[in-house]
C-alpha cells in the first residue's frame, strides 16, 4: 500500500467504494450470500484512505 503513489490509490478508493455500494445493493435486495464481504471491503477502503492521507500530510 505504501508504495503507491497518490493518483494509483486515489484510484483504488473509488473502485472500492463503488464495490462496497454494488455490495450494499446486493445485500439489499437479498442476492448477496457473503455478506462479510462488505465488512473486508469497507476496512480495505479504511486502509488506503488513511494511507492517502498520510501521503498527503508528509507532502505537505
Amino acid at each position: 500500500m505504501k508504495e503507491k503513489t497518490i493518483g494509483e490509490l486515489t484510484k483504488l478508493a473509488v473502485q472500492l467504494e463503488s464495490e462496497v455500494f454494488q455490495l450494499r445493493f446486493k445485500h439489499g435486495t437479498g442476492q448477496l450470500k457473503q455478506t462479510a464481504d462488505i465488512k473486508k471491503k469497507r476496512r480495505d477502503l479504511a486502509r488506503v484512505k488513511t494511507t492517502l492521507r498520510q501521503k498527503e500530510l508528509a507532502g505537505a
